[in-house]
């Protein structure tokens, strides 16, 4: 299953552990926190400024190496 902007950030992180670090590479440091695993991931690059294409490419690469 391909991870999209529109996922859940703690859904993907249930499904894909191995992506924690990309997560944290854009500044989301408190992976933990109720707030940060409910977000979206579109959202969570908005607020961290980060490039949401970029981190979805990226977050898709990695699990497609599972």
């Amino acid at each position: 299953m391909a991870i999209t902007k529109e996922m859940i950030i703690g859904d993907v992180l249930d499904m894909y552990p191995e992506t924690a670090p990309y997560f944290m590479a854009i500044g989301m440091h408190c992976l933990g926190c109720p707030h940060s695993r409910g977000e979206s991931i579109e959202d969570a690059c908005m607020v961290h400024g980060a490039n949401v294409a970029e981190l979805i490419d990226t977050l898709n690469e990695v699990i497609a190496k599972r």
